[in-house]
């Protein structure tokens, strides 16, 4: 299958909103501790200002859900998601992070968001995604009292504003020689 290049589905079908799931072996007390650390830092530096990341309140001291070891969930809205995966993926010592997208594809004949748009940081473990419902009416909206994520107001840019953009970036980039270029459009 060809990926997806028309620019109003591709705006359309953009993820907002994404999961990060720390995980540690509930039975070893220092990983667990460790893990323990890294919500609470997150946690800090939300309050402080770094970025959005939202962790849940609880704390899965055994497998939950389709996840096999002890874990917990961090919601991250897009605009938020560079400088979280950065300071996760530099803060995370030993632990490993599966990261996913929020959309409403969770079991379903097209590619599950756990199963196949799925990223790890550190060593991945195996899912139990017989347990995953199937697939939602609706993207699920997680806090939307913060208008992030799918609850944000309008697009950022209207599709015109994209491909004054895109054209523009096209035009700097005439003079990097290492840079790729985009194939021709059907009207050039």
């Amino acid at each position: 299958m060809a990926p997806q290049t028309n620019l109003e589905d591709v705006v359309n079908s953009e993820v907002k909103e994404w999961h990060f799931h720390i995980y540690f072996h509930q039975n070893n007390a220092e990983e667990h501790a460790a893990a323990l650390q890294l919500r609470d830092a997150v946690l800090r530096l939300r309050r402080d200002g770094a970025f959005v990341a939202v962790p849940l309140f609880r704390v899965n001291t055994s497998p939950t859900g389709p996840h096999p070891v002890g874990s917990y969930e961090i919601w991250v809205p897009s605009t938020s998601f560079a400088p979280v995966f950065s300071y996760l993926g530099q803060n995370r010592g030993n632990l490993s992070i599966f990261i996913h997208p929020l959309t409403k594809e969770e079991v379903c004949v097209t590619p599950r968001d756990h199963e196949f748009r799925n990223a790890w940081m550190g060593a991945p473990f195996p899912l139990d995604l017989s347990v995953l419902p199937d697939m939602a009416s609706e993207i699920p909206l997680q806090y939307p009292s913060l208008k992030l994520g799918y609850s944000a107001p309008g697009p950022d840019f209207t599709l015109e504003e994209r491909r004054r953009i895109g054209k523009n970036v096209e035009r700097i980039l005439e003079g990097e020689k290492e840079a790729a270029r985009a194939p021709p459009t059907e009207s050039d």
